[in-house]
């Protein structure tokens, strides 16, 4: 990809907050962007590739393959979250199928791209991690509340839902 990410952009995307406006356009030359339509596949479930996506426009649909093999609406993406931190941190395949839902933007960051800053700029690279720590932390939290929710719901009920 030719375009590279708005710096000013850059600044506004939660895993970037702590970056000053220099380090905001250091991490914005490495970041690629990727224009998708209403309903174009970003990534597939258990597919390889490791990009972290993040939303600068538009939605992405999060969606996971069901007990039966079908892809189930999980969640809805919104402008400034982010998409693919396992596979970015882990290098493990996809867990998530994602979808544009209108015109989307997404910009994008390939672990290699990334570790180019680690040497010549290691305080960026620790704050952009410590960052993408309290994003995974914070989905962790949602799904742990949606669990107990929905725990609650189904001992109230005695199992009657």
């Amino acid at each position: 990809m030719s375009e590279h990410a708005d710096y000013h952009r850059v600044c506004n995307i939660s895993v970037c907050a702590e970056l000053d406006d220099n380090e905001a356009k250091l991490l914005a030359e490495k970041m690629g962007v990727h224009h998708l339509k209403d309903g174009e596949l970003l990534v597939k479930e258990g597919g390889s590739d490791q990009s972290l996506y993040v939303v600068v426009s538009g939605k992405l649909a999060v969606y996971s393959n069901d007990v039966h093999g079908k892809d189930s609406l999980v969640y809805t993406m919104k402008e400034g979250e982010c998409a693919g931190t396992r596979a970015f941190v882990d290098r493990t395949p996809r867990k998530a199928t994602l979808r544009a839902v209108g015109n989307t933007t997404v910009y994008t960051l390939t672990p290699k791209d990334f570790e180019s800053l680690l040497d010549p700029h290691p305080r960026l690279v620790y704050k952009v991690m410590r960052a993408l720590f309290r994003v995974t932390h914070t989905n962790l939290m949602r799904m742990n509340q949606e669990t107990q929710q929905l725990s609650n719901y189904i001992n109230k009920t005695q199992g009657r839902y």
